[in-house]
């Protein structure tokens, strides 16, 4: 029985699993911060709103808006002193977005200097027409898009999601890294809007798109299969999925797939969240015959649902990442990118690999010791439901098949 139709447009993918990672946030606040006062607690909350408009799409789109989403992340990863990985990874965020933003302005600014017009679709149009000055808009093109690569965290720049995902606070890691992500993602596709018109430009942007989607995906299989952490394998995961939308940005939109970025931004933000919480829970295996983590051993089935998070990012069948992963081989086969089609299927039987080695670990051997004494907080592990039971729905609505 299908859903009446005002009923599905009031279901809005992105803003409802915003709100979903939003509430996860604050339960990891609530843990972060216990035994201090509620709006001590919950303070920070206000911060994460931006973060989580960002990853619903509620934020107007401006370079100006970006870089302060940007400084937004910068300012919640340094603001501890103390936390010694959360500031290391607030001085890489800086200096390797501070530099992708400056070089796309530069781009930018160059474009603007060769159509005489700001507009993307203007520029393309005035490109078209006369071509006075080849060398210097397809220098400056490339510069242009820079910065939305390195938001979306695809190799080799990869480093910057695992690094947060391992180091930030876990109230703050999930959200910041699916806004940089989304952010990333909606910056390419505004550079790429009207391009069509000018087939130079059309072919320079889909042979970098290219390119990059490949290195991500095949740099980021190859990385996976060497990660030893969980959190790290969860943001080499992240990065695959920068890939994917890169993939989708270069053939999605000859390929009848008008309307994935509002299901894979809901997907980013649902299963990062979860992946990225599990993580905190799960041993780093020394060996084959180690024993499993505390979170399996004493509530095996809040496991289970937080696992479902971490394999919908590697594209298990049967999880909403298989049908994401499933719709770009589908276009990439129907464009005849066979290639980056086998680089796809190379990162999606690493990801396979990585993530059914993760679940052995997490599950260890059987062993006579009890499972640990101290319990883990209720509120990691309600997070862990919101996650899973987002993504349960998103396979029940069929958002990732819009």
């Amino acid at each position: 029985m299908s859903l009446p139709p005002t009923l599905m447009a009031m279901l809005e993918p992105a803003p409802l699993a915003a709100l979903g990672a939003l509430l996860c946030s604050g339960l990891l606040l609530t843990v972060d911060r216990r035994g201090h006062g509620p709006l001590y607690a919950l303070g920070p909350l206000v911060v994460l709103v931006p973060l989580a408009a960002a990853v619903a799409g509620r934020v107007p789109f401006a370079h100006t808006t970006v870089a302060l989403l940007v400084a937004l992340v910068i300012a919640i990863l340094a603001r501890d002193r103390d936390e010694l990985l959360q500031n290391e990874c607030a001085i890489k965020l800086l200096w390797v977005m501070s530099a992708s933003l400056v070089l796309s302005g530069a781009g930018e600014e160059l474009l603007i200097l060769v159509t005489g017009t700001p507009r993307v679709l203007e520029q393309w149009g005035v490109l078209a027409i006369a071509i006075d000055a080849p060398y210097l808009w397809s220098v400056a093109l490339p510069l242009s898009l820079l910065a939305g690569m390195v938001m979306l965290g695809g190799a080799p720049f990869n480093f910057w999601t695992a690094d947060v995902l391992q180091g930030a606070r876990p109230w703050a890691a999930p959200l910041a890294v699916a806004a940089l992500q989304v952010t990333g993602a909606a910056w390419i596709a505004h550079r790429l809007e009207g391009i069509e018109v000018l087939p130079a430009a059309n072919a320079i942007c889909s042979g970098l798109l290219g390119v990059g989607a490949a290195t991500a995906l095949v740099v980021g299989a190859a990385t996976l299969m060497v990660q030893r952490r969980p959190e790290r394998r969860v943001g080499t995961l992240v990065s695959l999925h920068g890939g994917l939308a890169l993939a989708l940005l270069l053939v999605g939109r000859r390929a009848g797939e008008p309307d994935w970025f509002a299901a894979w931004a809901a997907h980013q933000a649902l299963a990062i969240t979860g992946a990225s919480v599990l993580a905190r829970f799960l041993p780093v295996a020394a060996g084959p015959a180690d024993r499993g983590g505390a979170l399996f051993r004493r509530h095996p089935w809040t496991g289970l649902a937080g696992w479902l998070a971490t394999a919908s990012l590697a594209g298990v069948p049967g999880t909403p990442g298989a049908w994401l992963w499933l719709r770009v081989a589908r276009a990439l086969a129907t464009s005849g990118h066979l290639a980056l089609l086998l680089a796809l299927l190379l990162a999606w039987l690493a990801a396979f690999a990585a993530v059914m080695r993760q679940a052995r670990e997490a599950l260890g051997v059987h062993h006579s010791t009890p499972a640990p004494a101290r319990s883990v907080p209720w509120q990691a592990r309600l997070t862990l439901w919101i996650a899973a039971l987002g993504l349960l729905a998103q396979i029940a609505l069929g958002w990732t098949k819009r």
